[in-house]
């Protein structure tokens, strides 16, 4: 009698979980995609600092699913050269990743993070190093602010090909530099903490990357006041077909736009559009092999940024001016202004940083009797900045005077 009461207990155990099973729906499929973090390894870093940045990457990376099918980490060094920990397809669990990382050693050296991001680049979109084709790709790059070659270039190489990039500062970076490296928006993709306060930010770091590991629809990856950039799921491959693309003004239907690209693509960025407006984008994958609905997204670009209109140089003695501009008075309102003097003839570059709600700065230490060109750049959370240059010239001693002759916009600014 026991048996068949154990046995009816179990069938009726086993037949909840199948119907329980069924009213849910199968698990849903693990992210995939290449994680790569970037630390600053080098001198400048203190062994307590390396220590804690080390101790807050691993309990990032412990709880989110790794696997060969799933995530993949690798984590690289900034130093006097890039050093590879370990590689993408090294670690097949979160606690093995959090392990390799809290094992890591500091390398010491200089500050290149410019020659660890180019390194990072070739690693992200290597097979040899574990890296997968296809996938979404994120660095995320933990510094304390200094590097000892330029950083925006190879970052840009990086977000042109479809990289997220979260960056991390322990509170002595430039805001306006950061900005500019950081994915955009910045407010979801730079963080500024102090090293003994990463626990604050893990949980909503984590979250944002694996809302960037699944693309599953067509969405937008960055968004510009006169474009955006597209991505989604790989639905096709070269031989199986073809997509097209297609953005319109919402509302405006004859003013389509269509762009057809191959099945192995994973993304698109659209230029030349309005700022401040409302696109409609559809993707239709077209194959002879299997049918697939077409995605659609709205997206809203940013509004048109402006930059400073007119400076003016005034107080003008042997060795001091002072610069002040119309403010940016756009629809995007400025993070802040970096204001760079340097002589005509060649020679050691000031710059100073102010902040949004100024316009004008004094710059001192300068030469006297000395042509100088200025340079107003406004820094926008786009990353994206817009500048103006005047001629100064400072007086010959005893005497006090004002130039100022506006320069044009360089182009593309």
């Amino acid at each position: 009698m026991r048996s068949w009461t154990a046995l009816g207990l179990a069938l009726s155990l086993q037949l909840a979980l199948t119907r329980s099973s069924a009213e849910n729906g199968p698990p849903a499929s693990a992210p995939q995609g290449d994680l790569l973090f970037l630390l600053d390894s080098s001198a400048s870093v203190s062994h307590y600092e390396f220590s804690r940045v080390r101790e807050f990457v691993g309990q990032l990376v412990a709880p989110l699913p790794m696997g060969p099918e799933a995530l993949r980490a690798s984590l690289v060094h900034v130093g006097s050269q890039p050093h590879m920990e370990f590689l993408f397809n090294q670690h097949s669990s979160g606690q093995a990743v959090q392990d390799a990382i809290l094992a890591a050693a500091q390398r010491m050296g200089d500050t290149n993070t410019g020659l660890a991001l180019a390194y990072v680049k070739e690693q992200l979109f290597a097979e040899a190093a574990g890296a997968r084709p296809g996938v979404p790709k994120v660095l995320v790059w933990v510094t304390d602010g200094g590097s000892s070659d330029p950083v925006g270039p190879p970052m840009q190489e990086l977000k042109d090909l479809g990289v997220t990039v979260f960056i991390i500062n322990t509170g002595r970076g430039n805001l306006l530099e950061l900005s500019a490296a950081a994915s955009a928006p910045a407010e979801k993709h730079l963080h500024f903490v102090d090293v003994d306060d990463l626990h604050i930010i893990t949980p909503e770091l984590r979250g944002s990357i694996l809302d960037a590991m699944q693309p599953q629809q067509l969405h937008t990856s960055e968004i510009m006041p006169t474009g955006f950039r597209l991505a989604w799921p790989p639905l096709l491959t070269s031989d199986s077909g073809y997509y097209v693309l297609e953005v319109v003004p919402s509302g405006q239907p004859g003013a389509v736009r269509r762009q057809q690209l191959p099945g192995n693509a994973t993304g698109w960025t659209w230029t030349g559009l309005n700022p401040d407006t409302d696109y409609d984008v559809a993707l239709l994958p077209e194959s002879n092999v299997r049918l697939l609905s077409p995605q659609h997204v709205r997206v809203r670009t940013l509004p048109e940024e402006v930059g400073p209109e007119r400076i003016v140089i005034s107080h003008a003695r042997p060795r001091s001016l002072r610069v002040s501009w119309a403010p940016a008075l756009g629809p995007a309102a400025a993070l802040g202004y970096h204001v760079q003097l340097g002589p005509l003839q060649g020679g050691a570059v000031q710059r100073v940083e102010v902040p949004a709600d100024s316009n004008s700065t004094t710059l001192q230490g300068l030469t006297p009797d000395t042509a100088y060109l200025v340079t107003v750049t406004a820094a926008f959370r786009s990353g994206r900045e817009r500048a103006l240059s005047a001629k100064a010239c400072t007086p010959a001693a005893g005497r006090s005077r004002a130039l100022s002759k506006p320069f044009a916009r360089a182009p593309g600014q």
